[in-house]
């Protein structure tokens, strides 16, 4: 990455300003610059418990955890959820991301689950959770493709856990099968991809086809290799096969893409706070 730092912004700068298209995909890192960090001192702090009782080390391999009871998982997952979605108020980085935003027609697909781009005011036309909201519970089996608010219960066994285990008689049931639930995250086969989830993605490929031969410019931001096929690589094949588009990619650890596409992206793995506000001042 030769080119000075300015002179990828005022790249980035005229891309955006000059886009009929503004296309932005977000990934973990996006959130973890933001300040929803899953690891470190914040992991720490709102888990001691349960860091002392089963070893966790971070809040993404915790959750794959293997509870021995249904009231030990619903004590975690609801301090897991509470803390990342009902606590966390809308973060700085996505506001003025946003912000980036108002003069462009423009979509947002994430696989982000923390409900931050609703906070910063996104129109739900515009936008596609594709894995997921911590906001839902569904059924564990999928026996049927309803979600469910969780903020009420959430906010019971909080108020109940003790020992990190809540009463049993607050563990959610499906109220169809009478099977346990789950949290409405894409980690297995039987995740709920209900009516919402299907009109969000028509609106995004209808976005996209629009896109195609149009002056487009594709904004990711800290998406790594963990499900690289939902933003990443699409992003990447669509920049290579219209020549008036962009791919702008924030990432600390992974700017390098396919080398079709070097002359058409511009890569930053600084501070994602400061590149998106001085891309702002366009």
């Amino acid at each position: 990455m030769s080119e000075l730092f300015s002179d990828r912004i005022k790249r980035a700068r005229t891309a955006i300003k000059n886009a009929e298209k503004l296309i932005i995909g977000a990934g973990a890192g996006f959130s973890a610059a933001a300040g929803i960090e899953y690891d470190g001192n914040r992991f720490i702090k709102n888990f001691k418990p349960f860091i002392e009782k089963y070893g966790m080390k971070d809040l993404y391999t915790s959750s794959f955890y293997p509870f021995r009871t249904q009231e030990e998982k619903w004590a975690y997952w609801a301090r897991h959820i509470s803390l990342n979605l009902f606590e966390t108020p809308v973060k700085k980085l996505y506001i003025t991301l946003m912000e980036l935003t108002s003069s462009k027609d423009y979509f947002v697909i994430t696989t982000n689950v923390e409900g931050q781009f609703t906070k910063a005011g996104v129109e739900k036309s515009r936008f596609f959770e594709v894995q997921g909201n911590y906001g839902y519970l569904q059924c564990e089996k999928a026996c049927h493709d309803r979600l469910y608010s969780d903020e009420k219960i959430v906010e019971q066994m909080l108020s109940e856990t003790i020992d990190c285990g809540i009463p049993p008689s607050l563990v959610p049931k499906c109220h169809v099968c009478g099977g346990n639930m789950e949290v409405n995250l894409r980690k297995d086969n039987f995740f709920v991809q209900d009516s919402n989830w299907y009109i969000s993605e028509s609106n995004y490929r209808k976005f996209i086809s629009g896109s195609e031969g149009k002056s487009s410019v594709f904004l990711e931001l800290g998406v790594g290799y963990n499900t690289p096929g939902i933003i990443r690589f699409p992003f990447e094949a669509m920049v290579r096969n219209n020549p008036k588009a962009t791919l702008i990619r924030l990432n600390r650890d992974h700017t390098k893409g396919i080398s079709e596409n070097t002359e058409s992206t511009i890569s930053f793995n600084e501070d994602m706070t400061t590149i998106i506000s001085d891309i702002k001042k366009y």
